[in-house]
């Protein structure tokens, strides 16, 4: 192990799930898409009128810190992705571990979600 990997804190994988009033599904769209500027870890996102569920991997020393960075993020970023106002209504955090156990299990391989999808619910 290299200095930087010792002092490295760990990454988790981050499904967030916001919803709210209906607005047109090409205003969320085109947020989705801005987000994934604004934040590079982002793999993917999908949204429907009413809700969006964004996936990405989040560095942070543990799961508690990651689940915190996940429910600002929405708000974070809200007027310069120019998202709507919803509020967080599911967040799910785990470590890389699980992320690559799930793949395995359905036969996907060490990924569950191809990077930078956005695509509808």
């Amino acid at each position: 192990m290299t200095v930087t990997e010792a002092v490295r804190p760990p990454v988790w994988f981050v499904t967030l799930t916001v919803a709210g009033d209906a607005v047109p599904a090409e205003e969320i769209k085109s947020g989705l898409e801005r987000l994934s500027h604004e934040h590079p870890f982002l793999l993917s996102g999908r949204y429907a009128d009413d809700r969006a569920e964004i996936r990405y991997w989040e560095e942070a020393t543990d799961a508690r810190l990651a689940t915190t960075l996940a429910l600002d993020l929405w708000g974070q970023h809200r007027e310069t992705a120019r998202l709507p106002d919803w509020d967080v209504v599911a967040v799910e955090v785990v470590d890389r571990e699980t992320f690559h156990r799930r793949g395995r299990h359905l036969g996907l391989g060490p990924g569950l979600v191809v990077a930078g999808g956005v695509s509808p619910l």
